[in-house]
């Protein structure tokens, strides 16, 4: 089920919908990083362009970096 949630990014409030599986991978891949979560969450949103939404580039932010994980474990 995916959960409305807001945060404050460059000094604007911003609302996302994301399944708790995301939020909490997100939430460990900013401290594994050393950033806060409105830091992370900032990062992609300037990254993300025009064509979609925010919701949907952290998400996409979340899976690439776990396939990214998946294909060095299996190449050592």
């Amino acid at each position: 089920m995916s959960v409305k949630r807001s945060i404050t990014i460059r000094g604007h409030r911003t609302s996302f919908s994301l399944e708790d599986e995301f939020w909490a991978e997100l939430k460990a891949l900013a401290a594994t990083q050393g950033v806060s979560l409105s830091q992370l969450v900032a990062e992609i949103d300037t990254t993300r362009g025009t064509e979609r939404n925010l919701s949907s580039a952290l998400r996409l932010y979340v899976f690439n970096h776990l396939k990214k994980l998946a294909t060095e474990n299996v190449a050592t």
